[in-house]
């Protein structure tokens, strides 16, 4: 597909026609899996296609970097073995010794540990903030500052960042802005059109959409940034397998069929939480009560798959909830075609116990899937006993 193409298509085709053209010898329509670690070479230095061993570039990772680049709305992609492969090939190619960070007070675990375990050993410093609040970021940021990171929805409070407002905040303080994008989706906002400079995602979500595969992605418009990261993924080494990748790009194709049944199904279930008497709190931003309803209204498209709530009875009674659901498998993960339950205090941020980002422990968090939504909404009933 080419670039005057690409920026004439739709998201959907661009999901199915971008990274790709039907082979010239076979005419086949999807990418092979090039499941080689090395390319003959036509003479010294003579590469085909820029290829000479895989951990620098493989065909079947370069269509997926094209896609995702192309549906990011950006110039550059870039896929990684994870999420967080692909957060720490940022962290190392953007920042130096003395260089400080505002993440936000809901941050993914695995992100917060990133920084707080390993970053602060090399001396990033950083600094938690609420991110739905523009006076405390400007609050958080110092002189040090030189990048603001920034998940909208949050994981697993499902807060809401302003991207365009933060970016503008970002900037005049000298700072580069990253968005984790896993939440939402490019089908449901393109944060890099919004003023971010970078976008990450652990592809492992949405994106892969069949809890399948583990990988992670980023994309940037700046090709000084994309040499910089570019670089840096060489030169650690932590790329997508060929195999990741075609599954990642596989999962792509159907992303936009997908997330419009992700969101219609939440939004049956946010309806049933919500009436429920059982529940004490829900978390959505569709919601018009949420506080970032109308800031979500304005960058997202819907929104999205991920609903949280809080239960009546505390600790024990969100355990037993998670315990006894049947059609929302007990696991850690989201954006699968099948619907997980999962305790955030217990489970997946469990590394923020004792800190500023520690969630409530009667929180419980479902990723919904695309079942029938009914048997979805007899499953929570019974599971809420």
């Amino acid at each position: 597909m080419s670039q005057e193409h690409r920026e004439k298509s739709g998201f959907e085709t661009r999901a199915i026609h971008a990274g790709w053209a039907p082979d010239p010898s076979t005419g086949a329509v999807i990418p092979p899996i090039f499941a080689t670690s090395t390319y003959k070479q036509d003479g010294v230095g003579g590469l085909r296609g820029g290829y000479e061993y895989s951990r620098s570039a493989n065909p079947t990772r370069t269509a997926l970097e094209q896609t995702i680049a192309a549906l990011e709305e950006g110039e550059k992609g870039f896929a990684f073995a994870s999420g967080l492969a692909a957060e720490d090939a940022v962290i190392r190619a953007l920042l130096d010794p003395g260089d400080h960070v505002v993440l936000p007070n809901d941050a993914y675990g695995g992100t917060h540990r990133l920084f707080d375990k390993v970053a602060t050993r090399w001396g990033v410093d950083h600094t938690p903030a609420a991110l739905n609040d523009l006076d405390a970021v400007q609050a958080a940021l110092t002189d040090e500052t030189t990048m603001v990171w920034v998940e909208t929805p949050t994981n697993p409070l499902l807060g809401i960042a302003d991207i365009a407002a933060i970016a503008n905040l970002a900037h005049e303080a000298g700072a580069l802005l990253v968005v984790d994008n896993t939440f939402a989706t490019p089908y449901l906002q393109r944060p890099l059109t919004l003023g971010a400079d970078i976008v990450i995602h652990s592809t492992t979500k949405y994106a892969g959409g069949h809890s399948d595969v583990v990988g992670g992605a980023v994309v940037v418009r700046d090709l000084d940034l994309a040499e910089r990261i570019g670089y840096h993924q060489n030169a650690m080494g932590a790329v997508a397998g060929p195999f990741d990748a075609w599954l990642t790009l596989r999962g792509l194709k159907t992303l936009a069929v997908r997330m419009e049944r992700h969101c219609d199904n939440a939004e049956r279930v946010v309806e049933f939480l919500t009436a429920d008497e059982r529940v004490e709190h829900v978390y959505y931003p569709g919601l018009a009560d949420h506080p970032g309803h109308q800031v979500a209204a304005s960058q997202m498209d819907r929104f999205g798959g991920m609903v949280s709530f809080r239960v009546k009875g505390g600790e024990e009674r969100a355990l037993r909830v998670c315990d006894r659901a049947r059609v929302f498998t007990l696991a850690e993960s989201l954006g699968g075609i099948e619907s997980l339950i999962e305790h955030p205090g217990r489970m997946t941020h469990a590394s923020v116990a004792g800190t500023d980002l520690e969630v409530p422990d009667d929180l419980v968090r479902l990723s919904v899937g695309i079942e029938t939504v009914d048997d979805l909404l007899a499953d929570l009933d019974q599971a809420l006993g």
